[in-house]
């Protein structure tokens, strides 16, 4: 359980840029007020849900996994969660959870029938490539769209308004990073409850999960991730207040639907993909496509290099308890 509130807080400070990176580059907020507004939403959001905390509780492994199982794919995700935040790349909080939970259940059961790959295909690797693509058009049409409503209007008079515009829909990408990115951690606790016998499946969520996943994450949040924001909202394009709203506004439709279903996506993935597809509306060489693709890199590698790490941190730990 520690291991996981650590992940959690980490996955806050790690993936603040997702709210924020385009309300800070647009100078519509400070570093400070959008780190408190994030960290305020990201605890509202994590208490609304728990479709997906369902999805990693119940559907992602069959039966209930020994308790070193789970803690080496915290480690595992830990690490690659740490080393991402280092090189300043935005990674999948998300899919290094689940990638290092695959990994360790495998080697410690020495069979690939441990994993639910129905559950896998459908509720993880499908929403991992189709949201940033949906996202990529979102964005587009969104853009395109404000283009056509707004060409009469002075650039000054856009600036001003979606300023404004731009402070509700970063309060709604935060919001949406809580609901969905809050409750993996609520998912592992629960897990972790389950198979030591202190709760049944059937039980849920516990509420004090939530509220202890919810504070970590909120607390995270608050201490920034400021070298991914850079990737994020400044490296791969300049943004105007009007394009950081269409991007939040479009990457926070996508995530929200996905937590309805129960999805656990990327909202790195997302916001990183909608950003792409506002910049590609303006011109196709507005973005820097060398930091797009080292960011679409690391949407390929995250699942088997942390499924590899949770191998490791797997094969490690049990060599220790022998």
């Amino acid at each position: 359980m520690l291991l996981a509130i650590v992940f959690d807080f980490i996955n806050g400070f790690h993936d603040t840029a997702n709210s924020i990176a385009t309300s800070v580059s647009t100078r519509v907020l400070t570093p400070r007020e959008a780190t408190l507004m994030s960290a305020t939403l990201n605890f509202v959001g994590a208490l609304v849900n728990v479709k997906v905390a369902e999805t990693i509780a119940s559907g992602i492994l069959n039966g209930n996994p020994r308790l070193y199982i789970i803690a080496s794919a915290l480690c595992g995700a830990i690490v690659w969660n740490l080393l991402t935040w280092y090189i300043a790349l935005p990674s999948s909080s998300s899919h290094a959870l689940i990638g290092s939970l695959i990994g360790s259940a495998i080697v410690a059961s020495g069979d690939f029938r441990v994993v639910n790959w129905i559950n896998i295909v459908h509720k993880v690797v499908i929403p991992l490539f189709s949201s940033p693509v949906i996202g990529f058009f979102i964005g587009y049409g969104v853009m395109r769209l404000l283009y056509f409503l707004l060409r009469a209007a002075s650039r000054r008079s856009v600036s001003k308004c979606f300023s404004k515009l731009q402070i509700c829909s970063a309060a709604l990408m935060a919001y949406s990073h809580g609901s969905n990115d809050a409750q993996k951690t609520m998912g592992i606790i629960t897990l972790a409850l389950v198979s030591g016998g202190f709760i049944k499946a059937s039980d849920g969520i516990p509420l004090l999960v939530k509220l202890v996943c919810a504070v970590a994450m909120a607390f995270g949040t608050s201490f920034g991730g400021w070298r991914i924001i850079k990737t994020v909202g400044i490296n791969m394009i300049q943004l105007e207040p009007v394009e950081g709203f269409a991007a939040e506004t479009s990457a926070a439709a996508v995530i929200q639907i996905m937590t309805a279903i129960g999805a656990p996506v990327s909202t790195t993935h997302v916001i990183s993909s909608a950003i792409m597809g506002v910049g590609s509306s303006k011109r196709f060489s507005a973005i820097r496509w060398s930091t797009a693709k080292d960011i679409v890199v690391a949407w390929f590698v995250t699942l088997p290099a942390t499924m590899l790490l949770g191998a490791v941190f797997t094969f490690l730990i049990r060599l220790f308890l022998h």
